[in-house]
């Protein structure tokens, strides 16, 4: 059984349905452009517990859902 999330607009959907993507900030201390995108890209801040996240609904309305999001569980605050 996938996630479900409460979408406003078309209701409880599968997390599929969705993209999230994580905008991470990159220390000032790092000024080559090559280590900055490698940071950017696969550095993830991962914090454990609830979490302020925005999803866009791909395969839906096409809107961006704000929800809060326990990362232990994957439980929908």
């Amino acid at each position: 059984m996938s996630i479900q999330i409460p979408c406003p607009h078309c209701g409880p959907r599968p997390i599929e349905e969705f993209a999230f993507g994580e905008i991470l900030a990159v220390p000032e201390h790092i000024t080559d452009p090559d280590e900055r995108d490698l940071d950017r890209a696969f550095m993830h801040n991962n914090p454990e517990g609830p979490q302020e996240e925005a999803w866009f609904h791909t395969y839906g309305c096409r809107r961006w859902v704000r929800l809060t999001r326990d990362t232990r569980t994957d439980q929908i605050l």
